[in-house]
């Protein structure tokens, strides 16, 4: 089942959303640092983590797959959404400097092909913050949120996804200890939860967020060449003079 738009937007606006938008957003926040004169491309459903970026960069765009569906954004003023296929974005070369990817890579058919074009569009050096929910996590097993649709990922599998298509990890966090239900008096532990899972590095956390940079160049394997062996001339084999 394909999440829409208008369920994206009642996750946010709940309370869960709300924590979630929290905890996640400072995580992408504190590998993003500053955008000042940057141009910044949000992908998949990335608004709620958009708004301090949308104040301080230099151009920011947003768009979402027509699976999904698209919303107006920012709420006043021109619009910076569109809808857009991941795979095949209306953006020239070494567009953008930063791309955000939130409820983006778990939800297409061919997530090689999505980071291939987000290479694509990125500057040289360019960096992508990657949002994905965690194979190992709670949150991937239960659909009554968003990060429950769609194709988890293991670090392992994150890790060869981006040798593939040329992108290196630079930053490894994980978010979202605490379990996904909508108790207020659960809500209220969630800092503990992330306090508690990210000090000891528990492997249950719900998503993975991940820094990584574009690479200009493949890596390519020096294989050791065989020198022909040099050869000798062949002997000739001449007859001996016969006697008298």
């Amino acid at each position: 089942m394909r999440l829409d738009v208008t369920d994206l937007r009642a996750f946010y606006a709940s309370p869960l959303g709300g924590v979630t938008h929290r905890i996640v957003g400072r995580a992408i926040h504190a590998f993003l640092g500053s955008v000042s004169g940057l141009r910044v491309l949000g992908l998949g459903y990335a608004t709620p983590y958009l708004g301090p970026v949308h104040v301080i960069a230099e151009r920011t765009l947003v768009f979402m797959p027509a699976t999904q569906g698209v919303v107006n954004w920012p709420g006043s003023g021109r619009s910076c959404s569109a809808l857009a296929d991941p795979t095949m974005m209306p953006l020239p070369e070494a567009a953008v400097d930063r791309v955000i990817l939130v409820h983006a890579l778990e939800s297409v058919e061919s997530p090689t092909e999505l980071l291939q074009d987000v290479w694509r569009v990125l500057t040289p050096g360019g960096r992508m913050i990657l949002v994905v929910p965690n194979r190992r996590g709670v949150w991937a097993r239960r659909d009554a949120t968003p990060f429950g649709h769609g194709q988890p990922y293991s670090r392992s599998q994150l890790a060869r996804l981006m040798r593939t298509t040329q992108f290196s990890p630079e930053g490894w966090a994980e978010a979202l200890y605490m379990p996904p239900v909508r108790s207020r008096v659960w809500l209220q532990t969630a800092g503990a939860w992330e306090r508690l899972g990210t000090g000891l590095s528990l492997p249950f956390a719900g998503l993975h967020v991940v820094d990584a940079t574009k690479q200009l160049y493949r890596p390519v394997t020096v294989q050791r060449i065989r020198r022909a062996t040099r050869l000798a001339p062949a002997r000739v084999l001449v007859p001996a003079p016969s006697p008298g």
